[in-house]
């Protein structure tokens, strides 16, 4: 009962927030004392999501944000309301994304996996950065996955415009992720604020439902028997975003609540210091932190 309140008194954001993982961290956060806010692309299924976080023992203040953040300028809505509702935010957590098999477009012309997985937390965290700043202690914990080891950064064709894989998309995402995080943790390096990034293990969600091949789906549907339950994936997230035990730890990569060492390519700066310019570039933002 001690840790009860850890969180009473803080603000925290958790993008994709209607299911999945993200709604089982926004319901534990909740209760821990923070005020929390989700996001989610439809206003019902977000403000449904909202309430019954808000009937969970301990949870009295959720806010609920709609934003379709594939697209930038409901990216820049959100921050602009998210910044309006906190005068202080001291946890952001980037667990917003998808998986598509088939290459979409978003309304600004980008892969649709590169534009939500990736750009849409940088660009959302640029944006709300000084808010984070300015809050005692704040967190940025992004949700990547075991993926990442399998991705590459493929600078020549980051939208997938010549040769395009759902699954190659996808890990590429979550390497950028990781080394978003990383490049993020060295420019904020003497202020205040930590950057970490997380795999939650395989966890049983409906990721990519709205569009599977006929043979994904069985796959997924027999590999869900084995999976965790979103309440299990949300324990790493759940403890970057409010663990004393990670006060003041940045720029890692946690598993099962424990820093591990991620792939070879996460670690290379002078790409995460590219791949940082390129985003900043396509979404229209200056590249200092």
């Amino acid at each position: 009962m001690a840790n009860v309140r850890l969180m009473a008194g803080k603000s925290v954001l958790v993008t994709g927030g209607t299911g999945g993982i993200g709604k089982a961290t926004a319901i534990r956060l909740a209760a821990l004392g923070a005020r929390v806010g989700i996001t989610g692309r439809d206003q019902a299924r977000t403000e449904a999501a909202a309430a019954d976080i808000r009937a969970a023992p301990g949870s009295p203040a959720v806010d609920a944000f709609a934003a379709d953040m594939s697209a930038q300028a409901g990216v820049r809505r959100l921050a602009a309301q998210v910044l309006d509702t906190y005068p202080r935010l001291d946890v952001l957590v980037n667990n917003v994304g998808g998986f598509w098999a088939g290459r979409h477009l978003t309304a600004d012309g980008l892969e649709h996996t590169f534009a939500l997985n990736h750009l849409a937390p940088f660009l959302l965290t640029s944006l709300l950065l000084d808010r984070l700043t300015t809050s005692a202690s704040a967190r940025i914990v992004t949700v990547s996955s075991g993926a990442h080891t399998r991705g590459r950064i493929d600078f020549n064709d980051l939208q997938g415009e010549r040769n395009y894989s759902g699954q190659r998309a996808y890990s590429q995402s979550k390497l950028a992720n990781v080394m978003f995080t990383y490049e993020l943790a060295r420019r904020l390096d003497g202020t205040s604020v930590t950057a970490t990034v997380c795999h939650p293990g395989v966890v049983r969600t409906n990721f990519g439902a709205e569009d599977q091949a006929a043979y994904l789906a069985i796959m997924i549907r027999v590999a869900r028997l084995f999976m965790k339950t979103p309440a299990q994936g949300a324990d790493t997230p759940v403890y970057l975003a409010s663990s004393p035990e990670v006060e003041g730890v940045t720029g890692r990569y946690f598993v099962h609540c424990k820093p591990k060492t991620s792939s070879n390519a996460s670690y290379d700066t002078a790409a995460a210091s590219r791949l940082w310019q390129v985003s900043a570039d396509l979404a229209g933002i200056t590249a200092t932190a």
